[in-house]
């Protein structure tokens, strides 16, 4: 029988690029309810909450029929906000699923959740992606990730990781290593912010101090490496693409209209 798992969609109104990126319409419908439907059609997932602090998406989530908890507007990060809806949960397993990710694919959601479910030690796990082009290496938005062999994460940085050395050395700089030799790109991996946490777990984890590393590199999954804590990293085919730019919503828009 299949633990409980249910899925929670952080969702802030506030956001630079995009404000009241939640609510912007992608195909007739606001984004966060296409990141809704997403997460219900995952076969092994239970019940799709959406966490959020503003009262407009709040008011749009449930008018359109699905579920959503208001939570403090005093929280630092998106898992802090997690914690709080999954604390009054019996849940076994929650489901980090971003709001601004309107594309996912619900087979790349079960990939991530499939880990806990054959090995009832792992606490966390998370996806990564191939990375296609130099730029996305050199660009700190773009979070690269380096695992072991068995798939568990050594680090997260907003930095190339790992570093051709060799390579760098004969072509004089990395972007030049890797315009020179495309082959460099098979060596890195993208993070994507898909995390899947024991519920125990998860509170247990947002209730730990920021860590130096987290801070440093303004990666909140550091915090658990730093406490000793290991992160499956589940390799997915689906490129996640993120709504963060006008460009982004135009794109992700269009592919809506096509179908």
């Amino acid at each position: 029988m299949l633990p409980s798992i249910v899925a929670i969609l952080p969702a802030r109104y506030a956001a630079t690029r995009l404000p009241g990126k939640p609510l912007l319409d992608i195909g007739g419908k606001p984004m966060i309810m296409r990141v809704v439907e997403r997460a219900q059609s995952c076969a092994l997932i239970q019940r799709v909450i959406v966490a959020t602090d503003d009262e407009r998406i709040y008011q749009a989530v449930t008018a359109a029929g699905a579920e959503a908890q208001m939570t403090s507007s005093s929280h630092c990060t998106g898992t802090d906000r997690l914690a709080e809806v999954a604390a009054a949960l019996d849940a076994e397993i929650i489901v980090n699923v971003q709001g601004d990710e309107p594309l996912i694919e619900p087979s790349v959601i079960e990939q991530a959740i499939a880990p806990l479910l054959e090995d009832e030690s792992l606490q966390m796990a998370t996806t990564c992606e191939p990375i296609e082009q130099a730029a996305d290496v050199l660009n700190p938005n773009v979070v690269k990730v380096v695992t072991d062999h068995a798939g568990f994460a050594l680090y997260f940085s907003r930095h190339p990781l790992p570093y051709p050395r060799n390579e760098v050395i004969q072509h004089g700089s990395l972007e030049a290593a890797l315009q020179n030799e495309p082959a460099l790109l098979q060596r890195y991996a993208k993070h994507t912010g898909l995390y899947v946490y024991r519920r125990a777990f998860l509170l247990r984890y947002a209730q730990l101090p920021a860590t130096p590393l987290e801070q440093s590199e303004s990666l909140e999954q550091l915090r658990a490496l730093e406490n000793g804590f290991r992160i499956k990293v589940v390799k997915v085919a689906h490129r996640s693409i993120g709504v963060d730019t006008p460009e982004d919503l135009a794109f992700v828009g269009k592919q809506f209209d096509k179908t």
